[in-house]
């Protein structure tokens, strides 16, 4: 088991270059001559073509018609597309703030019947409150240095939320017990986030477990990774959101998560935890 968020998009770079290199061959050029056709320095094209540096649509389409293959631009920018769409850098998704990003996954969220969600780190947002949403996407904005729209990023992520009590859809979340203590936000927010958590543990469309500390277990803690039904896994990293689509990789995290969920507790062990968590902040 590999478990490489980075994987496919690294192919799928890695595909595009090897395409864009074969091109350069067919016409006989140096990456010099293919360069000086292109109106850039041979490093670019050295650099594109080791899959060092992606290539923007207008680089792409210049490089065909350099090759005498401007018939094939239109899938090689397609290809370049769904490349850029499996790795986003978090700098380039929230560039203009976070709600707009928050609300371009509400379509998927309503789509999906079945959510495996596992999180090491924070509360995923779906059982997040405001205040502890406000205290989580402020570290973010400040340390990503992106625009300010907190307030109605917010708004937007609780909106999303309501596929809890709407529509025919299942969830199956996990949380390390570590994500219980991690404070964000003061003591009262954190209060009244494990007091949330508390009160989703009765829907009945939604399965909580926690996994203790101390368990003992078959897999190691992971990134956060969400499974939206078997087709698509979103990865976060702290720079970028990996999108895994592969069916083979797709497996491997579905594999993990029935793994991680051998060492949780549910129901009453996983409210203890939470209760005994919510003894640090009160």
């Amino acid at each position: 088991m590999s478990l490489s968020p980075l994987s496919t998009a690294q192919a799928a770079r890695k595909a595009l270059a090897e395409r864009l290199g074969e091109l350069r061959k067919d016409a006989e050029l140096t990456g010099r001559e293919l360069g000086v056709r292109c109106g850039w320095s041979e490093s670019k094209s050295s650099r594109i073509e080791g899959a060092r540096t992606a290539p923007s649509d207008a680089d792409i389409r210049a490089w065909c018609a350099a090759c005498g293959a401007a018939d094939q631009a239109p899938d090689l920018v397609a290809a370049n597309r769904t490349a850029e769409s499996m790795y986003i850098q978090w700098k380039r998704r929230h560039r203009t703030g976070m709600r707009r990003a928050q609300a371009e996954l509400l379509p998927l969220y309503e789509r999906t019947r079945t959510f495996r969600i596992y999180c090491s780190n924070v509360v995923p947002g779906l059982l997040q409150t405001p205040p502890y949403a406000t205290a989580l996407m402020r570290m973010i904005t400040e340390f990503q240095d992106t625009p300010d729209d907190l307030a109605e990023a917010v708004a937007t992520r609780m909106e999303r939320a309501r596929v809890l009590h709407q529509g025919e859809h299942t969830f199956a979340v996990l949380l390390e017990e570590a994500v219980l203590r991690h404070r964000l936000g003061n003591a009262e927010v954190m209060a009244g986030q494990l007091g949330h958590l508390l009160s989703v543990l009765s829907l009945p469309a939604l399965s909580l477990g926690i996994i203790p500390a101390a368990a003992e277990r078959t897999i190691w803690p992971l990134e956060a990774f969400y499974l939206f039904d078997d087709r698509l896994v979103s990865v976060e990293t702290l720079t970028a959101e990996v999108n895994v689509t592969a069916p083979s990789e797709a497996h491997d995290y579905i594999r993990a998560f029935a793994e991680l969920s051998k060492s949780a507790v549910f129901g009453t062990p996983a409210r203890t935890l939470i209760n005994d968590a919510m003894r640090a902040f009160r």
